[in-house]
């Protein structure tokens, strides 16, 4: 069958509950950076009973953070960044993170050929594809984890 996503998946992730602030949800970004050893740009959102109910990335938390009106303030030079930036921050604090996440996911499943993997991967421009076995998250294959894996072929 080829290499698979069972070859390539990362078994060990954070994920976020859909409850959680924003807030908590940068921390936890962090926690997890830390934790694995690389920097970590989205996750995946579980809820209580360990069904995947969405995805959260740091381009969600920075639409989030960008001014709704950015495109008509022109020159920006009398913008009181300090005071933006503290208000988008209790903001933060009071969005859950379900009402932020993306929810349209892509999945696949283990035995996803890894060809068939780069082809949504590139189709889709999607970084990271959850992998789940009869419905249950069992790991994530990250476009990184495909990237490496390939260059590791070519070069030996």
């Amino acid at each position: 069958m080829g290499v698979t996503a069972r070859d390539i998946m990362e078994t060990r992730f954070r994920s976020l509950l859909p409850t959680m602030t924003v807030a908590e949800a940068v921390l936890a970004f962090e926690n997890a950076s830390r934790t694995l050893g690389r920097r970590v740009f989205g996750m995946m959102v579980i809820d209580e009973d360990g069904e995947l109910v969405g995805m959260i990335s740091m381009y969600d938390i920075l639409v989030l953070m960008r001014p709704k009106h950015i495109h008509i303030w022109g020159e920006m030079k009398d913008i009181d960044v300090t005071g933006f930036i503290r208000q988008n921050l209790q903001r933060a604090k009071q969005i859950q993170v379900g009402d932020l996440m993306s929810t349209d996911i892509i999945t696949i499943t283990p035995e996803t050929h890894l060809l068939s993997i780069v082809d949504i991967m590139l189709r889709k421009h999607v970084r990271r594809l959850p992998v789940l076995d009869r419905g249950k998250v069992v790991g994530i294959v990250h476009i990184s984890n495909v990237f490496f894996y390939l260059m590791e072929q070519l070069l030996h």
